[in-house]
């Protein structure tokens, strides 16, 4: 299972050309920083869940927050979003942000702002709205696969890799994931 594919294949042309309105971007440039993000969120996911404690908190996050119901309402969820109509945790991008940057948000933002043509502001107002949807996909790949703690910590580590390693994106992803997996926060 890649996640990566999975996350690319939740922004249709609706999806991405409303965030694009909203933060002020080409959606091409919002595709592309997209991509940037979440192999960045993926690299922080699987740095968390390589402890014991982090796998745990993600469990426990996934448990209460985010079953993956969201996926099937993206649309309408991301324009919940977009107009400051939150949910609780399970759209709370700051938060879910904060546990897996902690302080690299900024220079996450930086180097995938240099890859995308987006500027740090666009990226930093993308990134809350694109950190809901990977934690839903990976709370429905838990659950319609049945998968326990382990095999959820596998999964984010081989997407992460192949994330790492896709065409076109890899160097920049390479490097913001080195920056992630060198200073992230633990799964809360």
């Amino acid at each position: 299972m890649d996640l990566m594919q999975i996350l690319q294949g939740q922004l249709s042309d609706d999806v991405v050309g409303q965030i694009s309105q909203h933060i002020g971007a080409e959606p091409e440039q919002t595709a592309s920083a997209a991509n940037g993000i979440f192999a960045t969120l993926l690299g922080g996911l699987a740095n968390n869940a390589s402890s014991e404690g982090g796998l745990s908190a993600l469990g426990s996050a996934l448990d209460r927050d985010h079953d993956g119901s969201m996926v099937d309402v993206l649309l309408g969820m991301v324009g919940g979003m977009m107009q400051g109509n939150q949910s609780g945790n399970a759209t709370n991008g700051s938060g879910i942000l904060g546990h897996i940057l902690g302080q690299q948000q900024e220079p996450v933002a930086q180097q995938i702002s240099q890859s995308s043509g987006l500027n740090v502001s666009q990226v930093m107002k993308l990134m809350p709205i694109l950190a809901p949807i990977v934690m839903s996909v990976l709370g429905k790949a838990r659950n319609q696969g049945g998968l326990d703690l382990g095999s959820l910590a596998n999964i984010l580590m081989g997407s992460a890799q192949n994330a790492s390693q896709q065409g076109g994106m890899g160097d920049l992803i390479g490097s913001v994931l080195g920056s992630v997996l060198g200073g992230g926060q633990q799964q809360q």
